[in-house]
C-alpha cells in the first residue's frame, strides 16, 4: 500500500474514531468505515486507491449532520443524505490533496460519495454495492426488528434497485432471505 493512501485512511480512521456514538465497544463510523473495507475487498479485491479510499471514507464524520436538523419526511430524508454525500467528499476530497494526490483523483472520489454516476459510472456502482452489502450483513435485521413488514420490503426494493445485476446475484447467493424479500434481488 503507498503511503499517501495509507495517510488518507489513517486520517479517516483518526476523524470517524471521534464518533460519539458507539456500537459493538468502536465509535460507530470507524466501524462501519471498517465493514465497508472488509467488503470491498472482498467483493473487489482489485479496486483502484480511489475505490479503496471512497469505501473508508462513506460515512466520515456522519455524526455532524444530524437528521433532526433536516425536515420530517422524505423529502427532508433527501435533502440530509445528499447533504451528507456533500460533506463525506469534501472532508475526504481535502485529505487525499493534503497527502499528495491530484485534483483529478480526489474528484473522482467525490464523485462517487456523492454518488454521481450510479448505473453509468463502474467504481460508483462498486461503493454502491459495497454499501447494499454493509447494510444487508451488518444493519439490516437490527433496522427490520424496528420497523413494519411494509416498511421493510420497501426498503429492501430500494436497495435492490441500487445495485447492479452481479450485486443483486451475488445477495440471492450469500444471504437467506424470505421468499417476498429474496424476490426484489432477482433480474
Amino acid at each position: 500500500m503507498s503511503a499517501r493512501k495509507q495517510a488518507v485512511l489513517d486520517a479517516i480512521d483518526a476523524a470517524n474514531a471521534k464518533d460519539p456514538n458507539i456500537d459493538n465497544d468502536q465509535p460507530e463510523a470507524l466501524l462501519y468505515g471498517s465493514r465497508m473495507s472488509a467488503e470491498l475487498d472482498r467483493l473487489f479485491p482489485d479496486a483502484s486507491d480511489e475505490l479503496q479510499i471512497a469505501a473508508r471514507g462513506q460515512h466520515i464524520e456522519r455524526w455532524k449532520l444530524a437528521r433532526s436538523e433536516y425536515p420530517d419526511g422524505r423529502a427532508g430524508y433527501l435533502a440530509w443524505r445528499k447533504a451528507q454525500g456533500v460533506h463525506h467528499a469534501d472532508i475526504v476530497m481535502s485529505l487525499m490533496i493534503q497527502n499528495g494526490y491530484s485534483g483529478d483523483q480526489a474528484e473522482t472520489v467525490g464523485r462517487m460519495l456523492r454518488k454521481q454516476g450510479i448505473k453509468r459510472d463502474a467504481e460508483v456502482q462498486a461503493l454502491e454495492d459495497v454499501i447494499c452489502f454493509v447494510f444487508l450483513k451488518w444493519y439490516f435485521q437490527p433496522f427490520a426488528a424496528k420497523h413494519s413488514v411494509e416498511k421493510i420490503r420497501g426498503i429492501v426494493e430500494k436497495t435492490a434497485r441500487k445495485m447492479s445485476a452481479e450485486g443483486r446475484a451475488r445477495v440471492l447467493s450469500e444471504f437467506e432471505l424470505p421468499a417476498d424479500l429474496a424476490a426484489s434481488f432477482q433480474n
